[in-house]
């Protein structure tokens, strides 16, 4: 993630996803006034100044949480690519403590409100889309693409019980990432993240086309908070499904965490904050899958476990973890997204291959050696370069809709196809 204002505002959008990890810029916020609300709110709120650029302790949280999902996904569940049905018991000491590696995904949830608002702040609903749609989809393409290749070569896929769709039937639907909203199956289950995330975005589409102050970011969030707790009260389907009930407290804590972070602190955001806490822990036990449940147990683990991911953003929020400032922490949050991607797919494939011929460490040392390597192939060949092409082109066309199809005066039309987007060249040379 990253820290706000001083880089280009596409050096700042990299920073993030839900999912799910992705590379941040660097810039910092610079001290100065702010509106706090506008028209609606009066007064100002004073940024806060932090040395530095990039916010690389969300890197490594990034990192950490994608290492609990993939760690918990190689020993910590049922799993049909091992003996037994169940990594757990493969692994059966290492499996009682990975088995939690789930919680890696609140902290994700809360990483994306944070830098999801501050990459929203001051733009405009098409650049915003732009922003989201170049940094999730180039990565996601070439991991569904994969994922097709080893049901192809090697009949690997993740089945969903009996009448559902096949790894064919699924393809073209996840190309979409939309696969759940239409009835379909994932090709793997890690996409489901992403389809949360695509809630989330579209929720603070929303507020980036009434325009974002801090006024209207805290109305948004205390409005987000109740509704969805008043649309599970009144089983209002449609509703539960808009307002995201289930996730909602982790993405408006990391929004809150984000205004703590830009403006200092301020006790009618804390509380918002303190009260997403304890609706997240209530959620994660109350609606948990049924596997991630050990009675007597999960009742002090899992809310310790989300007390730890909003101790640790509280931290990041308040500045207290400005210290780590080692770049290869930078290396580590450009791996991330392409390493949630891929590796149950790099398992499910090779572990049949291998545990009959290693033993299951050395067979979880090469499963973590290339789920790492193929995350930075993916990122160095094809994230990277494809995220700065697209985003070029996308913004071009995001130019002419905006002259309700006109082309572009002449000389203007020449000047946008040779030169690079404000921020491209620094964006490419930082990741």
């Amino acid at each position: 993630m990253t820290p706000m204002d001083g880089s280009t505002r596409d050096e700042a959008e990299d920073a993030e996803v839900a999912a799910t990890g992705a590379a941040p810029k660097s810039g910092e916020a610079q001290t100065g006034e702010a509106q706090s609300g506008g028209a609606q709110g009066g007064g100002t709120v004073r940024r806060r100044d932090r040395p530095g650029g990039r916010l690389r302790e969300l890197d490594l949280l990034r990192f950490v949480a994608a290492a609990a999902v993939m760690l918990h996904h190689f020993t910590g569940v049922p799993a049909p690519e091992w003996p037994g049905g169940s990594a757990r018991k493969v692994f059966p000491g290492l499996g009682e403590v990975t088995r939690w590696g789930f919680l890696g995904v609140e902290l994700f949830f809360l990483i994306s409100g944070f830098v999801i608002l501050m990459s929203a702040w001051d733009r405009r609903v098409g650049d915003f889309a732009v922003s989201r749609f170049t940094r999730l989809f180039p990565a996601y393409w070439v991991s569904v693409c994969l994922s097709l290749a080893a049901y192809l070569a090697f009949r690997s896929y993740v089945p969903f019980g009996p009448n559902t769709d096949g790894p064919i039937m699924r393809f073209l639907p996840n190309l979409t990432m939309l696969q759940e909203g239409i009835g379909s199956q994932r090709m793997e289950v890690v996409y489901w993240t992403l389809y949360v995330e695509l809630h989330f975005y579209a929720l603070i589409a929303l507020l980036v086309w009434r325009g974002i102050t801090y006024s209207r970011v805290v109305a948004f969030m205390t409005g987000w908070l109740l509704l969805s707790v008043f649309a599970m009260e009144a089983d209002f389907g449609f509703v539960k499904v808009l307002l995201l009930w289930r996730y909602a407290p982790f993405f408006v804590a990391g929004m809150g965490f984000f205004l703590v972070y830009r403006y200092g602190g301020n006790l009618i955001v804390w509380l918002l904050i303190a009260a997403s806490w304890a609706l997240g822990c209530y959620y994660d036990l109350k609606y948990q899958f049924p596997d991630f449940i050990v009675p007597g147990v999960s009742e002090y683990v899992i809310p310790a476990g989300v007390t730890l991911v909003f101790a640790v953003m509280a931290l990041v929020a308040t500045h207290r973890l400005a210290w780590l400032r080692w770049r290869g922490l930078t290396l580590l949050g450009m791996l991330t997204y392409p390493l949630y991607l891929v590796h149950q797919t790099i398992a499910r494939t090779l572990v049949p291959r291998l545990y009959p011929h290693m033993s299951r460490w050395a067979v979880l040392v090469v499963l973590i050696a290339v789920a790492l390597t193929s995350a930075y192939l993916i990122y160095r060949l094809v994230e990277a370069p494809a995220q700065h092409r697209l985003r070029a082109r996308l913004k071009l066309a995001l130019a002419q809709i905006r002259r309700n199809g006109l082309p572009a005066p002449a000389g203007d039309a020449d000047r946008d196809a040779t030169a690079r987007p404000a921020g491209d060249g620094a964006e490419a040379a930082s990741s």
